[in-house]
């Protein structure tokens, strides 16, 4: 292949996803992140079956299993305990050909981040403007040493939810929007076997879920205004979940003072009308910011990543038809799945008149186990581009 150059905006699991895919496709990556230093700051994942699938195709599934946690037969249980809906473990490796995993954030990027040449990593990036054209793109940004431009055959916008490349590209997009909901997040020490399970009750719900070497991540999320703040955040959970079912007030026992991230949710309610402008693509939350009902969002990333390696296989000669390929196939997908996650929430976390919830409850438990497991599998059974 010719030397094919893209430059990636935004070192996350998105962005690094995406410099991976190209780079395992002959490209040369440079990823320009704005942080002073290159680590994801978060809590803890679950990666469905396609975004298992996707690291798979880039290499990385075996590294991630031994990193990670297969994760347990869980479901919905309501705040007393009660189960509304369980998942058979071994029905969905049938059914998906995987089973989810529990992962660090911090494993997963540094897992990204490793398989990808050091030189191709700059921090501390701040990119000022890009230029798509129609036969090569510029990138200009501001580094520790000063201002730089950047030539280049590609450049993925992969610069999460409030995207400097989407305004501009895309400047009467209105951006994201509040979903309604405040989570907070902790990864934690506890060793005792606990399912991968979420827990509703009116306008909350809890969830947990094991992400391997005796670790578990937790999540809590409520319908709130947008903005607040507590001065003790986990004190302020355990007087709202103290006492829901065990092991919550266990869990909560468990987590260390000054760890729990407090994060308004936002989401693209508008969905953009095409992922592409010029030699531009944009990927992950900076194309389709979700709600993580669906636990879907860092894996459109990934599939997002695989497709366009896949795509641009053919290098610079080809980018135009490769990116009409990718926003084709990336962006029907993309958006149904954060349509299904905003719709989910609203019928599961969000829900908080008691007569609904209780109606809600009745309806998941009339749901057969496999039906429900189909359920889930409309947006997990997505496997990689061949070749």
């Amino acid at each position: 292949m010719d030397d094919s150059h893209a430059v990636v905006v935004g070192g996350g699991i998105g962005g690094l996803s995406a410099a991976l895919a190209l780079h395992r496709h002959g490209w040369r990556v440079t990823v320009l992140e704005r942080a002073a230093e290159l680590r994801e700051v978060g809590a803890g994942l679950s990666l469905m079956a396609n975004a298992v699938r996707g690291l798979d195709a880039l290499g990385l599934g075996p590294a991630l299993r031994d990193g990670g946690h297969g994760e347990a037969p869980g479901g919905i249980r309501d705040r007393h305990g009660r189960w509304l809906s369980r998942v058979d473990a071994t029905e969905m490796v049938r059914q998906l050909g995987t089973t989810a995993l529990g992962v660090h954030r911090a494993t997963l990027h540094r897992t990204l981040r490793e398989a990808l040449p050091a030189s191709s990593l700059h921090t501390d990036a701040t990119v000022e403007h890009v230029e798509p054209g129609p036969d090569h793109a510029e990138v200009r940004y501001q580094g520790p040493d000063g201002p730089h431009t950047l030539r280049a055959d590609l450049v993925v916008g992969a610069d999460g939810l409030r995207s400097r490349v989407r305004a501009q590209l895309w400047p009467r997009h209105p951006g994201p929007v509040y979903a309604g909901s405040t989570a907070w997040r902790a990864a934690i020490a506890f060793p005792d076997p606990v399912p991968a399970a979420i827990t509703w009750g009116p306008g909350a719900e809890f969830g947990m879920v094991p992400i391997g070497d005796g670790q578990l991540y937790w999540y809590a999320a409520l319908n709130a205004p947008p903005g607040g703040h507590a001065p003790d955040e986990l004190a302020a959970l355990r007087e709202r979940f103290g006492d829901w079912h065990d092991p919550i007030p266990a869990l909560m026992a468990a987590t260390p003072p000054g760890v729990v991230l407090r994060n308004d949710i936002h989401h693209l309610a508008v969905p953009l009308p095409t992922y592409v402008r010029g030699r531009v693509a944009l990927l992950g939350d900076a194309a389709h910011a979700m709600t993580p009902n669906l636990g879907q969002g860092a894996g459109q990333a990934i599939e997002d990543a695989v497709v366009l390696g896949a795509v641009c296989a053919a290098g610079a000669a080809a980018v135009p038809a490769a990116l009409a390929a990718y926003d084709e196939q990336r962006r029907p997908r993309s958006q149904a799945v954060a349509r299904a996650s905003f719709t989910a929430g609203r019928f599961g976390q969000q829900l908080r008149n008691p007569l609904a919830v209780a109606v809600r409850d009745s309806a998941v438990r009339l749901i057969p186990a496999r039906a429900a497991l189909r359920s889930m599998a409309r947006y997990a059974d997505w496997r990689p581009p061949v070749g």
